[in-house]
């Protein structure tokens, strides 16, 4: 059984994926008036979204390495 996702594929869904969850956290960050009313942790959501762009750049690492 064939894996359906590239590498391409997941390093693109963990760009986007990470670009989504750091616009959030930085939304919720900056405006007050919302934040009383979303029950997030903020720096659970930075840390996934940091996460993220973690897996992304060894995606690219990865890429590179098989040149």
């Amino acid at each position: 059984m064939n894996f359906p996702l590239t590498l391409p594929d997941i390093s693109l869904w963990l760009a986007v994926t990470a670009i989504i969850l750091l616009i959030t956290s930085e939304l919720l960050y900056s405006s007050t008036a919302y934040t009383s009313k979303i029950q997030l942790d903020r720096n659970l959501l930075r840390m996934i979204a940091m996460g993220c762009g973690f897996g992304f750049m060894l995606t690219v690492l990865m890429r590179f390495a098989n040149l």
